[in-house]
C-alpha cells in the first residue's frame, strides 16, 4: 500500500510536478487554480522498480487523472510521449 507521508514519494511527486511546471501534460490546465495529480504511467502496483522513478510519473488535472485511470496500458506510450516531448 501506498504511504503518502513516505518522504521518498513526496520527493518523486515534487519533482514530477516540478518538471512539468505544476500543469497537465494531457490538457495544459495549471496546477495554480486546479489541484494536480502525479500519476504513475506504468501501474504503482505492477512496476515496483519504477514506483519512485521521475520518468514513470506525470502530472494530471482531475479531469485526465480520472480519464487513465484504470487505462494505464491504453495510454502508456502516448503518456510517455508527453513526457519526452
Amino acid at each position: 500500500m501506498r504511504n503518502y507521508d513516505d518522504p521518498v514519494y513526496k520527493k518523486f511527486r515534487m519533482d514530477v510536478l516540478k518538471r512539468d511546471k505544476f500543469c497537465c501534460k494531457m490538457c495544459k490546465t495549471s496546477g495554480k487554480k486546479k489541484k494536480m495529480y502525479v500519476h504513475h504511467i506504468r501501474k504503482w502496483a505492477s512496476a515496483s522498480s519504477l514506483r519512485f522513478d521521475v520518468n514513470n510519473g506525470i502530472t494530471l488535472c482531475y479531469n485526465c487523472h480520472k480519464e487513465v485511470t484504470g487505462k494505464e496500458t491504453h495510454y502508456e506510450s502516448y503518456l510517455l510521449g508527453l513526457i519526452d516531448g
